[in-house]
C-alpha cells in the first residue's frame, strides 16, 4: 500500500506527520507513507522546511491519499493550475482530508452533497462551498473519508489501515502510538469511531 500524504506550504506538521508515522507502522506488510508536495521544498505553518519524497503527480497512482492541512489552504484552493495536477479516483483509492483538507476535497469536486468533517476555523469556507458539516472528529463515505481537529489524524490513519489491511493492523499501529497507560483505551476510542464506517464498508461490498 502506497500513501501519498499531500503536503502544501504552510502545512500543519500534526497533520502530516502524525498521518504518516502512523500509516507506516504497517511498513512490514509493505505500506510507505509519502510526504508528497507540489514544490522540492515545503514549510509549515510553524516555519520548518522540509523536503518532499514524492511529487504531486504520485497521488495519481497511490493506493491511498491523505490530504493535510494548512494556512494557505484557501490560496491553494483558487489556484487552478496546480488543483488541475491534483488527480484522484475514488473507485479504486481511499481518499481521506483533515481539517482545511476537507475544502481541498470539497474543490476537487469529491465530497458532493455528503456530510464532512473539518475544524472549526475552515468549518465556514466549506459550508460556503455547498458541504453540510458534521459537529463530529470523522465521518467516511465509501472510499472517501474526512476529520476534523489536528489530533483526528489517528482516526484518518487508522481508517485507512482498516480499510487497506485489517482491524487487527490498525489496532496494533495505534496501541504503538498510543500514551502509556492510555493504550487499551486509545485502541478501544479509535475503534469505536471508525467501526461504523468499516462496517457500511463491509455491507456495500456484500450488497
Amino acid at each position: 500500500m502506497q500513501i501519498a500524504v499531500l503536503t502544501f506550504d504552510g502545512f500543519n506538521e500534526l497533520d502530516s506527520f502524525i498521518a504518516a508515522a502512523i500509516l507506516n507502522r504497517v511498513k512490514a506488510k509493505g505500506w510507505k507513507a509519502h510526504i508528497t508536495s507540489p514544490a522540492a521544498e515545503v514549510t509549515s505553518m510553524n516555519g520548518i522546511t522540509v523536503r518532499r519524497q514524492q511529487p504531486l503527480e504520485f497521488a495519481r497512482e497511490a493506493d491511498a491519499v491523505i490530504i493535510g492541512s494548512g494556512v494557505k489552504t484557501r490560496e491553494i484552493v483558487a489556484d487552478a493550475a496546480l488543483l488541475a495536477r491534483i488527480k484522484l479516483d475514488p473507485s479504486r483509492q481511499l481518499i481521506g482530508a483533515q481539517c482545511s483538507g476537507t475544502l481541498v476535497l470539497a474543490k476537487l469536486g469529491l465530497i458532493g452533497d455528503l456530510p464532512a468533517c473539518t475544524d472549526l476555523t475552515t468549518k465556514p469556507w466549506v459550508i460556503e462551498a455547498g458541504v453540510r458539516v458534521l459537529d463530529a472528529p470523522f465521518v467516511a463515505h465509501g472510499k472517501v473519508a474526512t476529520a476534523g481537529g489536528c489530533l483526528s489524524s489517528q482516526y484518518l490513519a487508522g481508517w485507512t489501515i482498516a480499510r487497506g489491511g485489517s482491524l487487527e493492523d490498525m489496532q496494533a499501529a495505534i496501541h504503538y502510538v498510543a500514551p502509556v497507560g492510555e493504550k487499551t483505551e486509545t485502541v478501544e476510542r479509535v475503534t469505536a469511531v471508525i467501526s461504523p464506517f468499516l462496517a457500511q464498508a463491509r455491507a456495500a461490498r456484500a450488497g
